[in-house]
C-alpha cells in the first residue's frame, strides 16, 4: 500500500525502469509518512561519492511541538542501496537526458521503501499529447458506461 505518491510523475516523465530503495528517516518523519503527510513533488535523486540522496521531498513533522527547533522538512535524505545499485545510479545520472525521480513511498513490513523511476522528462508537446489521450479515454469510458 502506497503512503505517499508523486501524482505528476506520469505527466512529467517517461519512466523506463524502476528500482526500490530504503530511506533513512527520523522517527517522527516515519510517523508523519504513515499518517499520509508529505509530498514528493519536485524531488529527485542524486549521487554524491558513494552515497545516494533524495533531494527536495517534503515531510512535515508528526507533532510540531515535539520536533527539534532546527528540523528542516525539505532536508536531504540518504537512500539505502547496495554499492552496485549506487554505481548504476551514478552512471545513469551522468547520462544526459536521464533523471532519477521518486515515484512513491510505501511500507513493507515495518520499514519504509521508496520506488525510484529512471526516465526522461517530457517536452511540452508530449504533455499536450498525454492530456489529449487522457481526454479521449475518458470520453470513450463515458460512452460505454451510458449504454
Amino acid at each position: 500500500m502506497s503512503l505517499i505518491t508523486n501524482k505528476k510523475i506520469g505527466f512529467n516523465y517517461n519512466i523506463t525502469e524502476t528500482l526500490v530503495a530504503g530511506v533513512e528517516l527520523f522517527g517522527f518523519e516515519v510517523k508523519s509518512i504513515r499518517k499520509g503527510q508529505g509530498s514528493l513533488d519536485g524531488s529527485y535523486v542524486t549521487v554524491r561519492g558513494s552515497e545516494a540522496f533524495l533531494i527536495g521531498s517534503f515531510i512535515p513533522p508528526f507533532q510540531e511541538n515535539n520536533t527539534p527547533k532546527d528540523y528542516d522538512p525539505r532536508r536531504n535524505r540518504k537512500l539505502l542501496l547496495t554499492k552496485t545499485e549506487i554505481r548504476k545510479l551514478g552512471d545513469i545520472e551522468k547520462t544526459k537526458g536521464l533523471t532519477i525521480v521518486p515515484i512513491s513511498v510505501y511500507s513493507k513490513g515495518r520499514v519504509l521503501k521508496v520506488d525510484l523511476g529512471i526516465g526522461t522528462g517530457k517536452k511540452k508537446f508530449d504533455k499536450r499529447e498525454t492530456l489529449k489521450k487522457r481526454d479521449t479515454e475518458r470520453e470513450t469510458r463515458r460512452e460505454f458506461s451510458d449504454r
